[in-house]
């Protein structure tokens, strides 16, 4: 759902791009006030495992695939403020080094997945969650949560799209809610895979938690969440689904898909590949880990100095 430059005109772009920095100060801001200390090596780890998520695209229907966001699974497990800056945080990896999303619409991308999707999200998943307790009432929530908030942002979208006279609105509501309905049964399958992992292995680091682990714990976590996090990035993203995402498939099917405008300015690993090796898969596998360890310590220096600047402004005992 990652949108290039060339589809939304001026002042969509301009709007969004001024609520998404609105939206994002008002999360670090939150991130300053609420974050524990020892919670912020997990933003940095769940920047990462998105990021490395997101390069696996699983097929979806009829040569079209999706990929998870993670934003309802990311706001169930460290609150909708963290989740905010994680989701920023991948998504300007992903324009600036991957050109995966245009730079100009960068702030549209980070309003319907950032914003739209988390904030949704999370709502739906605490409105279910209370309705029915226990780890089985988390699952279900986050699974439908996922779902609902995958449709939420396509919906947001859309309504970029017919705002900027790319499409009009009659057209672009179905397409993407359509297509995006599917993708999100796979996001709500994997965002309640893995917090069903999280509670059974850890629950003391679910948003909430009573009883909060020690900090070498955490660290040690982390450290085995990054581990897997690159080996998703290095041996399972070089094979996934090549099939266009929900967007692209769209773009093609009602012929806007030509409006898409080359990149602003060069990237690095453009297309998620390091230049100079000839094999795609190595390509593409290397580029993936790079952008996994770059995701990872831009979050955690984010929280960081968010956190520390807390600390600082903490007044002196006398």
């Amino acid at each position: 759902m990652h949108i290039p430059d060339g589809f939304l005109d001026a002042k969509t772009a301009l709007a969004t791009a001024t609520l998404s920095a609105a939206g994002l100060a008002y999360a670090l801001r939150q991130v300053r006030a609420e974050l524990p200390p020892r919670k912020v090596p997990l933003l940095g780890l769940s920047a990462a495992f998105l990021f490395a998520a997101q390069m696996v695209n699983f097929p979806v229907v009829g040569g079209t695939s999706g990929h998870l966001v993670g934003a309802a699974l990311v706001a169930a497990l460290l609150g909708p403020s963290a989740a905010v800056v994680v989701l920023s945080t991948v998504l300007i990896v992903q324009c600036l080094l991957f050109a995966d999303g245009g730079l100009l619409a960068l702030g549209a991308n980070i309003f319907n997945m950032g914003l739209v999707a988390t904030l949704f999200g999370y709502a739906v998943y605490e409105a279910c969650r209370r309705l029915v307790g226990g780890t089985r009432g988390r699952v279900a929530a986050i699974a439908f949560a996922g779902w609902c908030s995958a449709v939420a942002a396509s919906i947001s979208c859309a309504g970029q799209l017919a705002w900027s006279g790319t499409i009009p609105w009659p057209v672009a509501l179905p397409a993407m809610a359509g297509v995006h309905m599917l993708i999100g049964v796979g996001e709500g399958l994997i965002s309640a895979l893995v917090l069903l992992a999280v509670s059974r292995t850890r629950p003391d680091l679910l948003q909430g938690a009573l009883n909060p682990a020690p900090p070498s714990r955490t660290r040690g976590f982390v450290v085995l969440g990054l581990i897997s996090s690159l080996g998703v990035a290095l041996f399972v993203a070089p094979f996934a689904c090549p099939w266009p995402d929900g967007l692209e498939s769209v773009a093609a099917r009602l012929g806007f898909g030509s409006r898409a405008a080359a990149p602003l300015v060069a990237t690095p690993l453009h297309d998620y590949r390091i230049p100079g090796l000839s094999s795609p898969a190595m390509a593409t596998a290397a580029a993936g880990a790079v952008g996994t360890l770059v995701a990872f310590f831009l979050a955690l220096a984010f929280s960081r100095l968010v956190v520390r600047a807390r600390e600082e402004g903490k007044p002196t005992r006398p």
